[in-house]
Order: structure tokens, then C-alpha cells, then sequence
């Protein structure tokens, strides 16, 4: 494994701000693919550093014992807004800025600017596939998934198949994803897969450790490396178009009482929670499924304000 630095920047304490590169080159003359993993664009979103950390671990092994595996490159940047995970914050502390909305020609120029634009362009001249590893907000969780804008859905679909999602999720096309990481280098034409899976500050290892299944998998499919030793099994991931996503709010301000379980295939009418007034002493709201699907995303922070998202399914038929 090979260690690069690609931006470093010093600050007015401490040690300087860096971005690593971790390289697993390629043995052959000719790389068949060369797939770049990120995580860490935001500071509070740990699983993907888990889930590079595990590669990682796992890539290091393969390339002691058996370096020829390595058809392809594998790169991992573990770690991409390093002063927003030392903190556990979402946003650059010193900035308040959301890195993964400063991407593209647009932005002014600034320090967030410069790293956004130099970690993209690292990316574009060494990826061939890039991977983008998210988690949800400190709100909802989510069963893992892929999402996919639906201009790009053509040539990432087939590849999110092979990364052991429960889920790859297609959203039209909206303005705010175009400054983001994931949207301009698929722009580029370096096909990007967006992953999102459990929830903020924590790390749900059995989500973590199908994502890890997954990417071996995509590394494997895609002659990357060459694994017909490793026994790998993926899940077929339920593919849902936008319409096919049903959301539910709250009607109330109050607190909302789980009762379903994330990952559920519910009935219409089925009982996902109450919304209570806690204060008052009674039931604002018997929140019952609208339709038949999957429960990809239930709310864990109880706390709501009237129109605060609950839960999403994947529904069977048009929401």
C-alpha cells in the first residue's frame, strides 16, 4: 500500500489539515479498472470510515499473500474533511460549510473550494469507478442504498447491483445535487455510486459489514481483483423509482414512538408508531402505513415538528 498526501493545509494551531491517498496499485502493466472509495465529506457520518477502515484491513492481507489478486488499483481516502470528523460535526467547523455542496465551477474561490477542487480532480485522474460512502442525518435511519440521480441511472444501475444494498433509490434530477461530489464526477464520466446507509455518530456494524461484502464483490465483478477463492453473496437490491417512494410526516408536534422496524415489509394499515403530546397525556397520532412496501427509512429521534419525516417506503405500487 502506497500513502500520498494531496492537499495539506497549516492552520493557526495544531498540525496542518491533510488528505491521504491510499493506493493498492496494480500488478499488471495495464490496470483493468482502477476504483477510488471516499468517505469523510461529512464529519459526522462514521460508517464509511468503518467500512474503509475493514477494506483496508482486508486489501492488506490480500496484497501480502497474494499481490498478483490485484488486477486493478484500489484507492481509499478514508478520511476527506478531516477538521469536521476530528470534531464530529457535519459542516467544516471554522467555515460552517457543507464540503459536499462546494463542488462544480460555480462556487467562489475559498479554502473549502480549494480542497473540494483539488479532491475532485484527484479522483477524476485516478478513478475509473468511484464509490462515495455516506450515513443519514441524526434524524432517520436508513437501510442501506444506493442513490442514483436519474440522468446516470443507465450505467450505475447494473453496477449498484453488485454492491449488496438493500435498496438503490432513483431521484430525479434536482438543482441541489448538482454541487455535489458524487453528481460532477458522474458529469465527468466517471461512474459514482452514491451509498447511504444507517445513521449519523453512530456505526451499525451489520450494516457496515454488508457494505464491506458488497465492495469485495464490486472489486471482484469488475476484474479489479481477482477473488474466485473468496465465497462472496450479495443481495439483489430492490431498484425503486421515484414515484414508487411513499413519505410519511407528522401532522403534530410531539414525540414519535417507534413501533415498526426498519427493513419491515409492511401491509397498508400496518402500525409504524404513535405521536404523542407527552405534556398533555394523549395520542396525537396512530401513524399507520398508507400502502404495501418496504420500510427503508424510520425515524430514531423522537422529537418532531409538524411536517417532520417519519418513515419512507418503497412502495409496490405509484405513490
Amino acid at each position: 500500500m502506497l500513502s500520498q498526501c494531496i492537499f495539506s493545509v497549516k492552520t493557526p494551531v495544531g498540525p496542518p489539515v491533510e488528505i491521504i491517498r491510499h493506493t493498492f496499485p496494480s500488478q499488471s502493466a495495464n490496470p483493468v479498472k482502477r476504483v477510488s472509495l471516499v468517505a469523510g465529506l461529512h464529519g459526522d457520518e462514521l460508517e464509511g470510515l468503518y467500512i474503509c477502515h475493514r477494506l483496508m484491513e482486508t486489501l492488506k492481507k490480500i496484497e501480502d499473500e497474494n499481490p498478483s489478486a490485484f488486477k486493478g488499483e484500489v484507492n481509499v481516502y478514508p478520511a476527506v474533511n478531516p477538521q469536521a470528523l476530528e470534531t464530529g460535526t457535519r459542516l467544516w467547523p471554522f467555515f460552517s460549510v457543507d464540503i459536499n455542496r462546494t463542488f462544480g465551477e460555480s462556487n467562489t474561490p475559498s479554502l473549502t473550494a480549494d480542497i473540494s477542487k483539488t479532491l475532485l480532480e484527484d479522483l477524476k485522474s485516478h478513478s475509473d469507478l468511484v464509490v462515495d460512502f455516506h450515513a443519514s442525518n441524526l434524524q432517520l435511519m436508513e437501510l442501506p442504498q444506493i442513490r442514483i440521480i436519474q440522468d446516470f441511472e443507465k450505467k450505475l444501475a447494473p453496477l449498484a447491483q453488485l454492491c449488496n444494498v438493500d435498496l438503490i433509490w432513483v431521484h430525479p434530477h434536482a438543482e441541489i445535487f448538482e454541487s455535489t461530489l458524487g453528481y460532477n464526477l458522474n458529469l465527468a464520466k466517471v461512474p459514482t455510486l452514491v451509498i447511504e446507509t444507517g445513521i449519523c455518530l453512530r456505526i451499525h456494524k451489520n450494516y457496515c459489514d454488508q457494505i464491506v461484502l458488497g465492495i469485495l464483490n464490486l472489486l471482484r465483478q469488475t476484474g479489479t481483483l481477482h477473488l474466485d477463492d473468496l465465497p462472496i453473496e450479495v443481495i439483489p437490491a430492490k431498484l425503486v423509482q421515484p414515484e414508487y417512494v411513499a413519505m410519511i410526516q407528522a401532522s403534530h408536534a410531539g414525540l414519535f414512538i417507534q413501533q415498526a422496524e426498519i427493513g419491515q415489509t409492511l401491509k397498508k394499515d400496518d402500525k409504524i408508531g404513535d405521536l404523542i403530546d407527552p405534556v398533555g397525556g394523549q395520542v396525537l397520532e396512530e401513524i399507520l402505513s398508507p400502502c404495501s412496501g418496504l420500510l427503508f427509512t424510520l425515524r430514531e429521534y423522537p422529537l418532531t415538528g409538524k411536517g417532520a419525516p417519519l418513515a419512507r417506503i418503497a412502495t409496490e405500487e405509484p405513490a
